[in-house]
């Protein structure tokens, strides 16, 4: 079920960004974080903040670890796996599931991105920037 004409969300009352509802789960231990992800098609990956990952039941350090160029210069990543629900930012209804996807935590990240390779990839987007909305669905 594709998301139409969704209106940007705003937690600085400054910046609005298009923001999705969603559940990261580890599947190996099955505990989830509910949580709001960011759509930045400028991030190549999706990201988490390095703090959720022991709450998902991940060791971070014990992820594969990889040098990451960002807006603030290089950091490090610890990549696991997860699994992502994807909730209507409205409603609230679960419209998709992604089983199995790597996604990097990240040291001195306080909130989730979602990236191209590993999120956006999968669907349509359009966003109306003047209009402040965005639609999106499952390719």
């Amino acid at each position: 079920m594709p998301i139409n004409d969704c209106p940007f969300s705003c937690f600085d009352n400054v910046t609005y960004r298009p923001v999705l509802g969603l559940r990261i789960i580890n599947p190996h231990s099955s505990k989830g974080y509910k949580t709001f992800g960011i759509v930045d098609t400028g991030a190549d990956e999706c990201a988490i903040p390095a703090a959720v990952a022991p709450l998902l039941g991940h060791d971070l350090q014990k992820g594969d670890i990889k040098s990451i160029n960002t807006g603030n210069g290089t950091t490090l990543a610890y990549t696991h796996t997860t699994k992502f629900e994807i909730y209507h930012p409205i409603s609230g209804k679960l419209l998709y599931t992604i089983d199995d996807t790597p996604i990097d935590f990240m040291p001195n990240l306080s909130i989730v991105l979602l990236g191209v390779n590993s999120f956006l990839s999968r669907f349509i987007l359009t966003i109306d920037y003047p209009a402040k909305s965005f639609s999106i669905k499952y390719s």
